[in-house]
């Protein structure tokens, strides 16, 4: 197809935000990562924290670093579509950047837990597509976190014990990918994101197109 014929058949598409959720190891990260690098109508949401920067993170790509006064005057104005406490600091996704890429036509990638996808899901219903990560087996997980290598024994432990909550949340989503294979995985994920933007209430400019078709008839 010509550059021009694509223009002329192009219709408005509003963005949608794309939730990935999963306990630890099962593949939510990966999957994200590949999504971002594979597909460039997709952007990473940038969330606002007050701890403090670690080493090799950059301001503006991993985290918006703002103090607890800027993070509290957002909540108090309403400026947080989702936020939490995690283990005495704050994290939050702001309101602005993420309505500009939606209206922009523009997806939003979200790596959040189940929590954070409530939220998400209370302020913004109809843009939100959450997806829910299993693992194959219980066995596996704990392969996978342990084949890491970037947590000690504890930390397995800790992130183990807090799977069952987690994976109890399943239900809350509207779909669910098991991680048996991540080549097949990633295929469903895209396959999800695929069918969601072709709604027709995500794409306002198929009212025009059609006028636009039926006045040539």
């Amino acid at each position: 197809m010509t550059v021009k014929r694509q223009a002329e058949t192009s219709i408005a598409r509003r963005g949608l935000m794309l939730v990935l959720s999963s306990p630890s190891g099962a593949g939510k990260t990966t999957l994200s990562r590949r999504l971002l690098a594979e597909d460039k109508g997709v952007t990473l949401s940038v969330s606002v924290t007050t701890r403090k920067m670690r080493p090799g993170e950059v301001d503006g790509r991993d985290y918006h670093f703002i103090d607890r006064k800027q993070f509290d005057a957002l909540v108090e104005k309403d400026g947080l579509l989702e936020w939490a406490e995690v283990f005495d600091n704050y994290y939050g996704t702001p309101v602005a950047p993420v309505m500009d890429a939606l209206s922009r036509g523009h997806d939003v990638l979200f790596d959040i837990d189940w929590q954070g996808t409530q939220q998400l899901s209370e302020k913004a219903r109809g843009d939100v597509v959450s997806v829910f990560i299993l693992p194959p087996s219980i066995p596996e997980l704990e392969r996978r976190l342990h084949s890491r290598a970037q947590d000690d024994y504890e930390t397995i432990h800790r992130r183990m014990a807090k799977a069952a909550d987690e994976m109890s949340h399943w239900a809350e989503y509207d779909y669910v990918v098991i991680n048996r294979d991540l080549e097949q995985a990633f295929a469903d994920v895209t396959a999800i994101l695929a069918a969601e933007r072709l709604k027709r209430e995500r794409q306002p400019g198929l009212s025009d197109f059609v006028r636009g078709l039926m006045a040539k008839l």
